[in-house]
């Protein structure tokens, strides 16, 4: 307690300005800026309009997130949540030694997730601990994926806990080299749908920023919160073109992680399957419909007694959980063994998904973040009909998966991926290797027996597509002609 007429560290948020009363700045573009043929005649309104409602509870405060007076503040950090960086530090030694204790107890963090504790002596009831991603522009989707968890998971938390206001400091920290800029605009995009769609329960939302950061956010806060029309108007222009869904996020799966593409034939498609997909998920929300007893329902399942449409839907619920993680991990190391990637199509059109045995080290990597990884490459490469190329090419015992993680997988899928796969492709088998396919396939999984071929040379698999729509690593090709010979792009219309 501070001693009888002291003054107080800690800012009640109450008596910081809202960014509705905030003036504008002098400097802001004006519409005679830009062109005024573009935005006079513009038939379409900005997808972020002059809402006074939202802009009341907005606040802009430059100082430490740590010493605000509001129902919960945040703290950004590493998985361990043990991170050296300006906020984090200034949390711990603000709540006590008693916040150290309590996170060792909840075992870290994975990124885009959150975690809850007291404020302890902090003026905040509560601070929510968040991990934000790292940034590498070759994943930069797989970021900006992570970073919308972040902000979106801890105003869902503020939401169900009923936590009238939220302190948000500025997630992306310099160490782990999130470009400022592009992470401003989606915090700002997150926030602004989640007040839209979800306000209601959230009063107060303070932006807490250094000087350095004061800049940027100034600069952006009115492209998502214009303070007028005027002001709305005039930031159109500045508006990205890529603002996310209807709650921020980002849409497009072309741009998800992938190692290596070829152009296919049907590239033109994309964008209604993304539609096709956005509008197969309305209604499949926790919060757009009722749900039992979801430990009742397990009970069931185990005695036999859950009806098949109740099961599928609990298996729909269990693999929508598995891929909301596979977007929000951060999956950079699992994509840099380049085990698994897209390429083009075969000559029926359909996508072509690679595998490589060799670059799998199973003994040393995370498995579960092995499945997490070829849930967030196929789900949306398996809307449509696809096959699948497996190069068993020179793999050794430490790169067999074990049966029991392939039927894992398998379980966990969605129906899709089993009912648009056309063939699976399995090149360069051993004896061994067939034999133990054979037995996973006639006994552990059901309706993938007759879809696996085997092939003994790259000559059986190009009768089957072109060669320039698939990218065979030159250790399988310098394989393949020790052993069957080298290959004439001529054979495979003659075979």
């Amino acid at each position: 307690m501070d001693p009888l007429g002291a003054r107080s560290r800690f800012v009640d948020i109450q008596t910081l300005l809202t960014w509705e009363q905030m003036q504008p700045e002098p400097e802001l573009p004006k519409q005679e800026e830009h062109d005024d043929s573009m935005v006079s005649q513009q038939s379409f309104s900005s997808p972020f309009p002059f809402r006074p409602d939202i802009n009341r509870k907005i606040v802009l405060f430059v100082g430490d997130v740590a010493l605000l007076n509001c129902t919960a503040v945040v703290n950004t950090s590493n998985e361990s949540l043990s991170d050296k960086n300006p906020v984090s530090d200034s949390v711990l030694h603000h709540a006590g030694p008693e916040l150290r204790d309590e996170l060792l107890k909840l075992k870290g963090c994975r990124t885009g997730e959150v975690k809850v504790t007291k404020g302890f002596n902090l003026a905040a009831w509560f601070i929510i601990h968040t991990v934000g991603p790292k940034y590498k522009t070759k994943y930069r989707t797989a970021a900006e994926s992570s970073l919308f968890s972040c902000y979106r998971n801890i105003l869902q938390l503020a939401l169900e806990q009923s936590m009238a206001s939220v302190g948000l400091c500025v997630v992306s920290t310099v160490k782990r080299g999130y470009p400022l800029e592009e992470a401003t605009h989606i915090a700002f995009r997150t926030v602004r749908r989640f007040l839209e769609n979800h306000g209601e329960g959230v009063e107060t939302v303070v932006f807490a920023v250094s000087e350095d950061e004061e800049p940027v956010y100034k600069k952006l806060l009115p492209l998502y919160f214009p303070r007028s029309e005027e002001e709305e108007r005039a930031s159109l222009p500045l508006v990205p073109g890529d603002i996310g869904n209807s709650e921020g996020e980002p849409i497009i799966p072309e741009r998800q992680i992938r190692i290596t593409e070829k152009p296919g034939n049907q590239e033109e498609e994309y964008e209604q399957d993304s539609l096709d997909q956005d509008m197969a998920q309305v209604g499949q929300h926790a919060f757009s419909r009722m749900e039992g007893d979801v430990d009742k329902q397990r009970r069931l399942i185990l005695q036999g007694n859950l009806s098949d449409a109740a099961m599928q839907k609990q298996h729909q619920r269990n693999y929508n959980r598995w891929l909301g993680r596979a977007r929000a991990e951060d999956l950079s190391d699992i994509a840099a063994l380049k085990a698994l990637y897209q390429t083009g199509v075969d000559l029926c059109g359909r996508t072509v998904v690679v595998v490589i045995g060799r670059n799998i080290p199973v003994s040393i990597i995370d498995l579960e973040k092995a499945l997490l990884y070829f849930i967030h490459v196929m789900d949306h490469v398996a809307v449509k009909e696809y096959v699948m190329v497996y190069f068993h090419t020179l793999t050794g015992e430490h790169n067999h998966l074990d049966t029991d993680f392939l039927k894992n997988l398998y379980d966990i899928v969605d129906a899709k991926f089993k009912k648009n796969l056309r063939a699976f492709y399995f090149v360069h088998p051993t004896f061994r290797a067939k034999l133990s396919t054979w037995f996973f396939t006639s006994f552990s999984v059901s309706g993938l027996k007759e879809k696996v071929h085997y092939l003994d040379s790259l000559r059986q698999l190009l009768t089957c597509m072109r060669p320039e729509e698939i990218d065979i690593p030159p250790f399988v090709l310098d394989y393949d002609a020790r052993v069957n010979g080298p290959y004439h792009q001529s054979q495979s219309h003659t075979l």
